[in-house]
This record gives structure tokens, C-alpha cells and sequence, in this order.
């Protein structure tokens, strides 16, 4: 008899684990999207956590961890017969203002490297230097270069981990779903059965469980995005993470990401503020003054999902072990999801798991 598995959200963490489930022949698994508000669309895709400056150890050990698992994730998408891979390592730019704060970035980085050889080459650029790495780069400012440092086209990883999980049997259903009694789920009037449930949903989780008396700690929090199309020639440059929250990420062929908001007070609204996506690109033309020739091409806004203490969760409920939670990502959920999506696959098929995920335990974050 083959387990019914149910997965709501089709975002990062959600398309991971449909994907490693599906290959597996004992399952039958049906994924649940609303296509709302998805984070993993709406996110730049730096991959680099190591010269995160954020104290706590659990949090930077689970990112440090989704950060390697990359180079497996693009291994089985290889074998599975995927041409182009949406992770590449080019290289991250960590810009800073001051010289000691540079000093001070450079330092952690090499300790960091001690345990994460993943990190790569590390090299401090100053201001006059830079132009070697982008030549349309004109900044004041120095940064630290990791060669390990990747860039990810996170809305291609959905559609690619969606076309192999449909080509391996996979169910995709498009709608919003609710929880029933007795292990059922209710989607356009269709009511379906499961042994396993996986809830990614990010920051709607709330609007699922709290109808069955849960109180969940996840807060929402808006992110906009611009892409611009230019002439350059970016697809070997480096992403760069600018002294602030914004980032610039390149791709081919003169593509060029910018952002992303971490707008805290709009809840889950998700229309385009035209004035901060001007405001996001005349940032990005301090360091790029070129950019100002090239219109905004597209814009993406998503719902990010935080916790009170900004720490994820995920694993299994205590009173329903047959149901796994995942949110509160928040801005590295492009790093730890895909990490995140493949251990609950794995627990699910009782598999071994080799990460400690105590510190990341539902129970803190979801009560009853």
C-alpha cells in the first residue's frame, strides 16, 4: 500500500521535498499551491551566509549547512537529466562603508573557513580594484570576496524541481487548501486523504492551523524586487551584497536582480510600491551608474514569513506526528529551504538524517 503524502506550498522548502519524495516509488504525493504571494519568486538569490555578522550559532549553522547542500541538490538535478542548472557559483561581493568594518568582515570570514571550506578564496577588493570584477562598478565603498559564494535563480528552481516531480507521477494541485478531521484536506471541493502531511506555506501557515485552535508565531513581511535587462556583460559577475539590505544579482546574458524590501508593516498585501522599487534602483545606480539608461523590466513581490526570535522552525507536531510544519525563513529561506525540504523527505522515508534540528523544534513557535 503506497503512502499518501500531501505537501501545501509550492514554494522552496515545499518543491524540494516533492521532489526527493518522488523518487520513491512507495508514495503517492500530491502538492497544494495557491501560486500566493511565493517568497522563493519574489527573492534575490545570493547564496553566501557564511559572512552573515548574526550571532546565533543555530541560525548560521543551518544556513552554513543549506549552503553546501547546494552542490548536491545540483548533482541529483544533473542526474536527473537537467541541462541547465539554476545555481552557479560566481563568486559574492560583501560591501562595506569603512575600511576597520571591512578589516573586521575579512577576519570572520577566515574563521569561518576554518569549519566551511565552501567559502573559497577570500580577497579584500578596495574601491580602485573592483572594476577587474565589474567593470561598470564605479563606489567609494571596498567589499570582501568569497569565490564560494553562488547565485540562484530561484523562481527557475521551482519550475525545474515541479517538471521532474510531475515526471516522476507527482500530483500538482493549484488552489487553497484547508485541514479536515480524520487526516483530510479540503481543496476546490475536493476532499483528499493523506498519511503524511507536509505544511510549507510559509506565512500563511497561521490561516491553516489556527482554524483547529493552534496559535502559530510567524509574522508576514513584504519583499519587492526590480530585474533590469542591460547590455552588460554580467554572467561571470559576482553578486553583490551592498552595506544595507539591498543586493544586485546578475545573471546572462545583461540580467541584472535588485533587491529585495523587508518591508515589516504591510502585512500580506502584495501590490507594487512604484516609489520603493525607484528608490531600490537608485541605490543600485550609486554603485552601477549606467543602470540609469535601462528601464525596469519586471518587478516581483512575495510574503516572507519571520518568528519572533527570527529563528525557523520545522519537524513534526507534537500532538499530530503525522504532520510536518516549515516557516519563519525569513530573508535565507533561498538558503536553508531546499536543506530543510530534503531532511523532512528524508524523515518521512525513515531515512538517516545527520543534522541535529532540536534547536529548529516547532513546538517553541506553534501551540495549543
Amino acid at each position: 500500500m503506497k503512502k499518501e503524502i500531501i505537501i501545501i506550498g509550492g514554494g522552496i522548502v515545499g518543491s524540494t521535498a516533492s521532489f526527493y519524495l518522488s523518487r520513491y516509488a512507495e508514495c503517492n504525493i500530491t502538492l497544494i499551491d495557491s501560486g500566493q504571494g511565493n517568497a522563493t519568486r519574489a527573492a534575490a538569490g545570493i547564496i553566501c551566509p557564511w559572512l552573515s555578522q548574526r550571532r546565533n550559532k543555530d541560525w548560521y549553522r543551518l544556513t552554513a549547512q543549506g549552503a553546501n547542500f547546494y552542490l548536491q541538490l545540483m548533482e541529483d538535478l544533473k542526474q536527473a537529466g537537467v541541462d541547465e542548472l539554476p545555481y552557479r557559483q560566481t563568486g559574492t561581493l560583501v560591501f562595506k562603508n569603512q575600511p576597520h568594518l571591512l578589516e573586521k568582515l575579512y577576519r570572520l570570514a577566515l574563521e569561518r573557513r576554518r569549519e566551511a571550506k565552501m567559502i573559497g578564496e577570500l580577497t579584500i577588493y578596495e574601491k580602485n580594484n573592483l572594476g577587474q570584477l565589474i567593470p561598470e562598478l564605479e563606489t567609494d565603498q571596498g567589499a570582501v570576496l568569497t569565490s564560494g559564494g553562488g547565485r540562484l535563480d530561484g523562481a527557475a528552481l521551482l519550475d525545474i524541481l515541479q517538471k521532474l516531480f510531475v515526471q516522476k507521477g507527482g500530483t500538482i494541485i493549484h488552489g487553497h487548501a484547508s485541514l479536515g478531521k480524520h487526516q483530510t484536506i479540503q481543496v476546490n471541493e475536493q476532499e483528499l486523504t493523506y498519511d503524511q502531511l507536509i505544511l510549507a506555506s510559509g506565512a500563511w501557515l497561521p490561516q491553516i492551523l489556527e482554524p483547529l485552535g493552534y496559535k502559530v508565531d510567524i509574522k508576514p513581511q513584504k519583499g519587492q524586487l526590480l530585474e533590469v535587462e542591460t547590455d552588460f556583460s554580467s554572467d561571470k559577475w559576482p553578486g553583490c551584497m551592498l552595506h544595507g539590505e539591498i543586493d544586485i544579482l546578475p545573471f546572462d546574458q545583461g540580467r541584472l536582480a535588485i533587491g529585495a524590501s523587508h518591508e515589516n508593516d504591510k502585512g500580506y498585501d502584495l501590490t507594487v510600491d512604484s516609489q520603493l522599487i525607484e528608490e531600490m534602483k537608485e541605490t543600485a545606480i550609486q554603485f552601477i551608474p549606467a543602470l540609469k539608461n535601462y528601464p525596469i523590466s519586471k518587478t516581483r513581490v512575495g510574503t516572507r514569513a519571520y518568528t519572533s526570535d527570527f529563528l525557523p522552525f520545522y519537524g513534526n507536531l507534537n500532538d499530530q506526528p503525522s504532520t510536518w510544519v516549515a516557516s519563519g525563513l525569513g530573508s535565507s529561506g533561498l538558503t536553508s529551504g531546499p536543506f530543510i525540504g530534503w531532511q523532512i523527505a528524508r524523515e518521512i522515508l525513515e531515512l538517516e538524517n545527520f543534522f541535529d534540528r532540536r534547536p529548529f523544534s516547532p513546538d517553541r513557535y506553534i501551540k495549543k
